[in-house]
């Protein structure tokens, strides 16, 4: 029978396993309407009429780009610089102050970086405290889509509204002519924010360890069994004593018993 949305309760059902499957995100019934919408215009690309059809086109093995632009669709969510911004103040105040030491590499991962509002607001306060001494940031997500865009840095102006005066003033450069209306991250912070594609429900690439670990805002879109299948695959490169933040909405309550709360919503490792 098909809903109002123009797509039947089992095919909706299909996408829903499917993406589940793929990146541990639940789509509840609310989220029909955003499936239809995203996914229509690429059943009218493939000349396709129903989502029964393009179902059968995402899961057949030699279609597996056309996959990716499923999971890129259906998993982009917003984001901007300088987001819940008592993050960067606790970073800026309480762990670079005490657990940067000169000469030794300090490390931040962004581990749904979206568009990469959030790597690049974590570099302009590493190079801000930090200048020249050895730092990076890396920045991942499921989407492609995303991740080219974090890896030119490259923004409309109305995106930037967060950045503080004196941030925007030292770390980025405005367009002109063709580019006007639009902002580039200086080349200098875009040379120390490195991007790659994760999948946070598989086990963690070789990357770090990492003296903090930003997880924001992504946990929501996970149950309890994957969202601890994702914690304990950052912990594991996350260095002892290194700190895990998590949105303002979520909580590592009941999800692992290997970090230890500071405050709301930023965590220690044992």
């Amino acid at each position: 029978m098909d809903g109002p949305s123009g797509i039947s309760d089992q095919e909706f059902g299909r996408f829903r396993d499917l993406i589940y499957q793929i990146a541990g995100i639940q789509l509840s019934d609310a989220k029909k309407v955003l499936l239809v919408g995203r996914l229509s215009r690429r059943l009218k690309h493939y000349g396709l009429s129903t989502f029964a059809q393009y179902y059968q086109l995402v899961t057949s093995p030699q279609e597996s780009r056309e996959l990716q632009t499923m999971v890129d669709l259906l998993t982009t969510n917003e984001t901007y610089f300088f987001r819940e911004p008592k993050h960067f103040d606790y970073l800026a105040q309480e762990i670079l102050p005490h657990k940067a030491k000169p000469g030794v590499p300090f490390n931040i991962w962004s581990a749904a970086c979206s568009s990469g509002e959030e790597p690049y607001t974590l570099a302009m306060v590493l190079a801000e405290h930090l200048g020249n001494r050895p730092w990076q940031v890396v920045g991942s997500d499921i989407s492609t889509v995303v991740l080219a865009k974090a890896q030119a840095g490259h923004y409309p102006l109305e995106r930037t509204e967060g950045i503080p005066p004196q941030y925007l003033k030292k770390y980025c450069l405005k367009g002109v002519r063709s580019q006007e209306g639009t902002l580039l991250v200086a080349k200098e912070l875009r040379e120390r924010v490195r991007f790659l594609q994760v999948n946070l429900t598989k086990p963690a690439p070789d990357l770090g360890p990492f003296d903090v670990i930003f997880l924001r805002n992504v946990m929501i879109y996970f149950d309890m069994e994957t969202k601890r299948k994702v914690v304990e695959n950052l912990i594991t490169r996350l260095k002892p004593g290194g700190t895990f933040i998590v949105g303002h909405s979520e909580s590592l309550n009941g999800i692992t018993d290997r970090l230890k709360c500071l405050r709301p919503t930023i965590y220690e490792k044992h």
